[in-house]
């Protein structure tokens, strides 16, 4: 019978102790099917999605929340798929824009509830600078996961205690019937110094600690380098909003390098004073000049009111980068903003009247303050390159890379200058 007493009692602890990891494990993995369908919107549905309002395509925390999930699936992976089925609720929802939505059969059912799950949760909001500068704040754990995964750890070591408890006095209580003689039983004690004398209960701890530390450094080297969201305070508080979304101004005329070299090019104060040596945004200020407009004019050495310019007062604005890559990561904005174009358009599904640039930079137009919008991970530049289906018919480029490959097969001479060798990018950064 003791022996009996002493496999039960060996057999429901190791049961519950592994029952308690697993909840434990589970949940801190579960907590994160917000945040990977953060990351997966962000790289997938951004460019042409927003969650609480309508774009390219519907606002996705209403629809989504309407929608049943299985439809919603579906629809995701391939809604063209389902709207050849003849299914009504598609061909309506089909109807919603002329642009062609994406489809991703590449998308697990996993990763497209995670998907569903972060677009019906929504974004949390962000107060303040301080908050939007951080380089991936609204990735980490939420404090609610946080207190989950301690409730389970206390729920956890109360039960073991409770237990191993419960199975000594039916291990006395049996003893005593068989006639054994057991000395005067210790009164038991929950202290802290109690319980870290239990080997037991120490191996049970560690290995929680372990699990902890270990699942929270795997998530932060995760998001290592990944600056989602972030948003520095800049020296002159400039308005995409105002600028790109209500004055319409093109994006080429203050980033002109974008379409003709590596760089986008931060434009120079001079572009500025193109417009605000006349526009000077006085009737909020009671007539005077707003403040922001002043640093532009601090910056150059304009005097407003005798219209000149002092060369010796002039100082450099002194920008806060936003898009920073690696240094060993080359990257050429014509490339993608001329030469891949219509296929980046056609691949995002932007609107003949959006340029070219929201597909990495988002709905700049609606930045009050600029952000950097997507991941720019090596990972989310791969999926593109793979996703994306080169337009070649009529590309000049394409053309001359068909010409010279015609040139190879017969055997004529070719020079690197004809495969682009000449382009200043090949060697200066």
């Amino acid at each position: 019978m003791r022996d009996i007493s002493l496999i039960v009692r060996r057999v429901w602890k190791s049961a519950f102790m592994f029952t308690a990891l697993s909840v434990l494990i589970v949940s801190g993995t579960q907590a994160q099917d917000v945040v990977e369908g953060r990351k997966l919107f962000k790289d997938n549905c951004g460019s042409c999605h927003t969650l609480d309002r309508n774009s390219t395509g519907p606002a996705l925390t209403p629809k989504l929340t309407e929608l049943d999930e299985a439809f919603a699936i579906k629809w995701i992976r391939n809604w063209k798929e389902l709207v050849a089925s003849g299914d009504q609720q598609a061909i309506e929802a089909a109807k919603f824009s002329p642009a062609e939505m994406t489809t991703f059969p590449r998308l697990t059912d996993d990763q497209i509830k995670n998907i569903i799950a972060y677009s019906k949760a929504g974004e949390p909001k962000k107060e303040g600078d301080a908050a939007l500068s951080a380089a991936a704040g609204s990735d980490e754990v939420s404090d609610f996961s946080i207190a989950g995964i301690a409730a389970i750890i206390i729920i956890s070591i109360v039960i073991l205690v409770v237990l191993g408890r419960a199975i000594k006095m039916l291990e006395r209580l049996i003893l005593k019937r068989q006639g054994v003689e057991l000395a005067e039983e210790v009164p038991f004690s929950t202290g802290i110094k109690h319980l870290f004398k239990n080997k037991k209960f120490v191996f049970f701890f560690i290995l929680c600690v372990i699990v902890c530390l270990g699942s929270f450094g795997w998530m932060g080297m995760w998001e290592t380098g990944v600056h989602t969201g972030y948003q520095p305070v800049q020296p002159i508080k400039f308005s995409h909003e105002l600028h790109a979304g209500t004055n319409k101004i093109d994006c080429q005329y203050c980033h002109t390098g974008a379409f003709k070299s590596k760089n986008s090019t931060i434009p120079s104060m001079n572009v500025c004073m193109n417009c605000h040596k006349s526009v000077q945004a006085t009737e909020k200020y009671d007539g005077e000049i707003s403040p922001e407009i002043q640093k532009i004019y601090n910056a150059v050495g304009y005097d407003p009111a005798t219209m000149s310019y002092d060369k010796s007062k002039e100082k450099p604005v002194e920008w806060v980068r936003v898009h920073n890559l690696p240094d060993f990561a080359y990257f050429n904005h014509s490339q993608h903003v001329v030469v891949g174009e219509e296929a980046i358009r056609k691949e995002k599904g932007l609107q003949p009247n959006e340029p070219v640039c929201f597909a990495c930079h988002g709905p700049v137009d609606t930045m009050e303050e600029i952000y950097q919008y997507s991941p720019l991970t090596m990972k989310w530049c791969v999926n593109c390159h793979k996703d994306t289906k080169l337009e070649v018919k009529g590309n000049a480029f394409y053309d001359k890379v068909i010409e010279a490959h015609e040139k190879i097969k017969k055997g004529e001479k070719i020079t690197p200058a004809a495969l682009g060798g000449l382009e200043c990018g090949k060697c200066h950064y």
